[in-house]
Formats: C-alpha cells, sequence, structure tokens
C-alpha cells in the first residue's frame, strides 16, 4: 500500500459541526479540564457510579482488567487499568513484530518519497511525524502501521519489538480530535497534534513509536522516564546508556484514546498482508516479521 493520489472524504453535516465546534474551543485548557474531572476523587457512592457508568457507556472489557470494577476510585484510574497477567499473548520469535496496542488500523505500508497515508486521498511527512527530519532519514522507505485506540479499547502502549530504548521526542502541539472522521477529511492530523516519540533499536533495526494526543488526551505518559513529558515542554532526550526493552513490555500510557504510529527501518520489516485498514488488532499479536 502506497500513498494515493485521491481526494478527502466529504465530512457529513454532523462531523463538520463537531469540527467546527471543537475549533472554536480552547483545546488545551478543555483537556486539562476534562482530565481534572475524570480524575476526581469522589465520595465513594460517586465514585462507583461514575465508574460504573463509564464501564457501561464504553463497553469495557473488564473480565481483562487487572482489577475488579470497584477498585478503581476514578474514571481516570479505570481507562487506563493494566490488564490482568496472560490477558495478552505476545507472539514468539525475535524478528517477529507485534501489535503496540489495541485498536483498529487505519493505515499499513511503506513510506513513499518520506510520505505516509494517513486516510485515502490525505498523506503526511515522516518528517513532521517525528519532528526531526534527521531522525526521519533511517525510517525512509520502511513499513509503517497506525492503530486507532477508541474509548472502548485498552489504553496503554507496548513495544512492538525487543531491544533497546535509545532516545525519545515530546513534540508540542495541538489537540484535535483523532477519530476516523478527522482523520479520513483533515490533512496533516497526526503531525499537528502533540506527539511522544520512542525510538529502539531492535532485531529489525531501528524503529520509531509515536503516540499521538487528541481532544482530551492531552496526557501521553512515557513509564521508562518521567522527564519525557515533564510540563509539556518540547524535549529530546538521548540515553547514553539506552535502556532494555522486552518485546511487548509497557511503554507509555494515554489517559483518553488516541493514535499509534510504528514506523521501521527500510528492508527490515514485512508486514503481514492481512494487516489492512479495518482490521481490529491486540497488544501481543504478530503484525510483520523481520526480514
Amino acid at each position: 500500500m502506497t500513498p494515493a493520489d485521491a481526494t478527502p472524504t466529504p465530512l457529513g453535516l454532523r462531523d463538520r459541526a463537531l469540527l467546527a465546534a471543537v475549533g472554536m474551543l480552547p483545546r488545551h485548557a478543555f483537556t486539562r479540564a476534562v482530565g481534572e474531572i475524570a480524575g476526581w476523587p469522589r465520595p465513594g457512592l460517586l465514585a462507583r457510579l461514575a465508574v460504573h457508568a463509564f464501564a457501561r457507556r464504553y463497553r469495557l472489557a473488564l473480565d481483562e482488567a487487572e482489577l475488579p470494577l470497584d477498585a478503581y476510585p476514578t474514571v481516570r484510574e479505570l481507562f487506563t487499568r493494566r490488564l490482568r497477567p496472560g490477558a495478552r499473548p505476545i507472539a514468539t520469535g525475535a524478528g517477529v513484530a507485534v501489535a503496540p496496542a489495541d485498536g483498529r488500523v487505519y493505515e499499513a505500508g511503506r513510506t513513499v518519497r518520506g510520505r505516509l497515508i494517513q486516510a485515502k486521498g490525505i498523506e503526511y511527512g515522516l518528517a513532521d511525524l517525528l519532528g526531526d527530519a534527521g531522525a526521519a532519514q533511517p525510517l525512509e522507505g520502511g513499513a509503517y502501521l497506525a492503530v486507532y485506540l477508541s474509548p472502548h479499547d485498552y489504553h496503554r502502549v507496548h513495544a512492538p519489538l525487543g531491544g533497546e530504548i535509545t532516545g525519545c521526542a515530546y513534540v508540542a502541539g495541538d489537540l484535535w480530535p483523532v477519530n476516523p472522521a478527522s482523520v479520513a477529511s483533515v490533512p496533516g492530523l497526526f503531525t499537528r497534534n502533540e506527539r511522544l516519540v520512542i525510538y529502539l533499536d531492535t532485531p529489525a533495526g531501528r524503529c520509531a513509536v509515536v503516540m499521538v494526543g487528541a481532544t482530551v488526551v492531552g496526557r501521553l505518559h512515557a513509564v521508562f522516564d518521567d522527564e519525557a513529558t515533564a510540563g509539556r515542554h518540547a524535549r529530546r532526550l538521548t540515553y547514553a546508556m539506552p535502556k532494555p526493552i522486552e518485546k511487548g513490555a509497557e511503554l507509555g500510557v494515554f489517559d483518553m484514546g488516541s493514535t499509534v504510529i510504528c514506523c521501521f527501518a527500510p528492508g527490515r520489516m514485512d508486514l503481514d498482508p492481512a494487516i489492512r485498514p479495518g482490521l481490529t488488532v491486540r497488544v501481543g499479536q504478530a503484525v510483520g516479521s523481520a526480514t
């Protein structure tokens, strides 16, 4: 699958109205407010009502959760829940890449002339996504996979391959919605929003895992380094002593749903032909093999 020359999908009236409304919002302030509300400690009964209402509204798979529903004191803690041990078996093989998150595949393919597909008719630049032309060069021509996490999904992000974390970058940006309607119609959406980029050296060469923020997703956490997103100021960190990471181990967490994009080195990773837009994947599921 390569970037296509088509026109963006036109939005329906409802989606146009929603985007227009979001466009008038102070998106960062709104996102912070929603995050604070989701994390408010409430009296016992109110907390249980809020948590149960959220679980029902988004049909959460509570049988996979690490804790019983009533053990989560806030909606935020329920949303960022861990899974019970063994809920996501990790495909074996040092060169077998696995899905970094639960969600639906937006696009999968190879970068062409530094461009990736956002959706039919819309492309974006690899250098723009990473916020660094130098970091993009070693990944030019390689495979990529973009996965959308809905509010229903598990919201922790995992390493697609084992190896070492060599660095990371927080790229400041906007907080537009990153839902299917927006992705299908708004050019450069993934390069406009705030992002956390994590760089790995793996058996398949260099890999970048990009967590893309969105409206009400103003908290992107790197579990291996609290400084990565501290203060939400643009920063780049390079580790003189890279941090070992096992395939399937946790890299980061979203406070709400958004998108994860994995970019691989050219000629080093073949995605499974079954990995197509619209396919639902789960953490640990095999998505490709090193060449």
